[in-house]
C-alpha cells in the first residue's frame, strides 16, 4: 500500500491522538471519521456495536409512553 506523509499542527494531532483506540492506526482514525459518508447500511453497522442496558431501555420506554401521553403535540394539517 502506497503512503503519503502530511503536515498537522499540534492542535490537529491531539483531536487525533483521542480519537485513537489502542491499536488503531492514524490512518483507520482518518478513515473512520472522514472517509465513510452516512449511509442507511452504515448506520445498520453501528447500531450492531451498540449495547443498551435493561435500565436504559425502561428509561427510553418511559419517556416514549410520556410524549404520548403529553398534550403538546406538533400542529398537524
Amino acid at each position: 500500500m502506497a503512503v503519503k506523509t502530511i503536515t498537522i499542527d499540534m492542535e490537529a494531532y491531539r483531536v487525533l491522538a483521542r480519537l485513537k483506540r489502542e491499536g488503531q492506526s492514524f490512518s483507520q482514525v482518518i478513515k473512520e471519521y472522514f472517509g465513510r459518508q452516512p449511509t442507511a447500511a452504515r448506520f445498520r453497522e453501528i447500531v450492531r456495536t451498540v449495547r443498551v442496558s435493561d435500565d436504559a431501555l425502561e428509561a427510553m420506554e418511559a419517556q416514549v409512553r410520556a410524549r404520548r401521553q403529553s398534550p403538546a403535540r406538533a400542529v398537524t394539517r
